[in-house]
């Protein structure tokens, strides 16, 4: 036997080298974020995360539930600032208004993707994963709730007059956070979708209600 064989069997097996799995989890989360599901291969995964598939498929089970969690990280620690300032105590228009430009901000922040990893996500999956589209829908429908909620809010404190429709102003602030995301996706200037959040806010029926 040679020496190379001897220490081959008297090397213990014993577990594999540990990873910091949130780590590997947040480079898959951009990876998924930069190039969509279905243009990232296994060896795509390897690459970013830094471990063999092998680990990939112990540690997450699948490439599907890899991106489910992926897209629950991305919810959490990347969109949760955003969607905060519905929640904030200032008047209907500046929160919708804050709610856009902090999605702007992560949509072009240096270093990261560009656009929105909810919705740019469906543009890449293929119809065959039709429950990873029905789970895209249902978080960006919760944006959608909040959204809504902000603005019923408004209108119960005169902030909108009795007559404007609050399905329609969440459709119309869903659509411009669409193509917010698509437009900063499409290297648009911070400063120019800034201005664009200006006028659009400026055009929505808020009363001033300020003393």
């Amino acid at each position: 036997m040679s020496s190379v064989d001897e220490e081959t069997v008297r090397r213990p097996r014993g577990r594999p080298r540990a990873f910091d799995r949130e780590a590997a989890l947040r480079r898959a989360m951009e990876l998924f974020w930069a190039k969509g599901y279905d243009h990232c291969s296994m060896n795509d995964l390897v690459d970013a995360m830094g471990i063999n598939s092998p680990s990939i498929y112990a540690a997450f089970g699948s490439k599907e539930s890899l991106f489910r969690e992926a897209l629950a990280l991305y919810g959490k620690s990347e969109g949760a600032t955003a969607q905060d300032a519905l929640q904030e105590p200032v008047c209907g228009r500046e929160a919708i208004k804050t709610m856009l430009r902090r999605n702007v901000e992560l949509f072009t922040c240096s270093g990261k993707p560009r656009g929105c990893m909810l919705i740019l996500g469906a543009l890449n999956i293929g119809a065959e994963h039709e429950e990873l589209h029905v789970m895209l829908k249902k978080r960006r429908q919760a944006i959608a709730t909040l959204v809504r909620k902000r603005l019923s809010k408004a209108a119960e404190e005169g902030e909108l007059p009795s007559s404007a429709d609050i399905s329609v102003l969440t459709a119309l602030c869903m659509t411009m956070l669409s193509g917010l995301s698509m437009q900063a996706h499409d290297c648009v200037p911070r400063a120019v979708l800034f201005s664009a959040i200006d006028m659009f806010v400026a055009s929505l029926p808020f009363i001033d209600t300020t003393p």
